[in-house]
């Protein structure tokens, strides 16, 4: 295994962790990256960066983003984000992922992209309803602006310095899942 090939996974696991955030941010930001040369698409996913994804991807993603500035629609889109992102995560690992044998790339694109997708998800929506909880849902707007930030600057990161990104993605979930594990312990 080559060095392109560990990257293509590192950048699939990066952005399939950014959906766990948004579902379409890393949707955009890979179309954007591929158009301008940055990044290349596995073979057969070359149609995400195209103009009709392009132009797909940026509505469904305004609308996504401004959907979670909406009180109480923001914690009904976590029901629909949670299956949609873990599909979104072996989506986008899978478009990217390059120079593995087809069964071997959707092995990693369903286990590894779909699960640290869903693994992000989980964290969002816990974080979600915590605020919905102690602040009414007033905070909420402010978990949104987070998450944005997330799933961007992680796409970001992971298009420029995959391994990076996963080093950071691996903290952000060890971090999680010692404050879930401490909060468990409480109750």
């Amino acid at each position: 295994m080559g060095i392109e090939t560990i990257l293509s996974i590192c950048l699939g696991l990066g952005l399939s962790a950014a959906t766990g955030f948004r579902i379409f941010v890393p949707l955009l930001v890979v179309n954007l990256a591929a158009r301008a040369g940055l990044l290349s698409l596995a073979p057969s996913f070359e149609w995400v960066g195209g103009t009709p994804a392009l132009v797909t991807f940026g509505i469904a993603t305004a609308l996504e983003v401004g959907a979670y500035y909406i009180p109480w629609l923001d914690n009904f889109l976590d029901t629909v984000a949670t299956p949609a992102s873990v599909v979104a995560g072996m989506v986008v690992a899978a478009s990217v992922i390059t120079g593995l044998d087809p069964y071997l790339k959707w092995t990693l694109a369903v286990i590894a992209g779909g699960g640290v997708a869903g693994a992000v998800q989980a964290v969002t929506v816990g974080t979600r309803q915590a605020s919905a909880l102690t602040t009414a849902g007033f905070g909420n707007p402010v978990v949104s602006t987070v998450e944005m930030a997330g799933s961007l600057g992680l796409s970001v990161l992971s298009v420029l310095l995959p391994v990076l990104a996963v080093l950071f993605v691996a903290l952000f979930l060890i971090w999680a899942g010692r404050k879930i594990y401490r909060l468990r312990k409480t109750i």
